[in-house]
């Protein structure tokens, strides 16, 4: 297993950065220019059973991914586990602290890639490396809807 951790603070209150991750518009909001993923559909809301299903494309292939949420509680954090997709685990947390009236957003993500330890190994540096620019613009996005 993997671990990828990205923080900030956004200069809003919990209550803000909460409400703005419960937007419609917000997985295609989060979703940088430079990755060719498509939201094919998103039901249940925000809570526990929320699925959202994205098709990734990696040159020629395409692949689906659906994700569902398992955990949440408001304003503090949720969690989505991968149903089925292009890893063999992914699990990511978002968590939401409150840090002097600012929130400080935490996205903390475990994964393992199909293949097993060697897998990983190889390839782990690759994926932690598109998260980290991932996140680092999904950051820059809500500190604009939100501060």
């Amino acid at each position: 297993m993997l671990d990828f951790k990205h923080s900030s603070i956004i200069n809003a209150p919990v209550e803000v950065v909460w409400n703005f991750h419960q937007r419609a518009d917000v997985v295609k909001l989060l979703i940088p220019p430079w990755q060719s993923i498509q939201v094919i559909r998103r039901e249940g809301g925000f809570g526990i059973g929320a699925k959202t299903e994205f098709r990734l494309f990696l040159g020629p292939l395409s692949i689906t991914w659906v994700a569902s949420h398992t955990q949440c509680e408001e304003y503090h954090f949720f969690v989505e586990e991968q149903i089925s997709g292009p890893f063999e685990y992914w699990r990511h947390h978002h968590k939401f602290e409150q840090e002097n009236g600012k929130t400080r957003l935490t996205d903390e993500i475990t994964f393992s890639l199909p293949g097993g330890d060697s897998a990983d190994f190889i390839s782990g540096w690759l994926v932690k490396s598109q998260l980290d620019g991932m996140f680092r613009y999904r950051h820059q996005v809500t500190k604009r809807e939100c501060e």
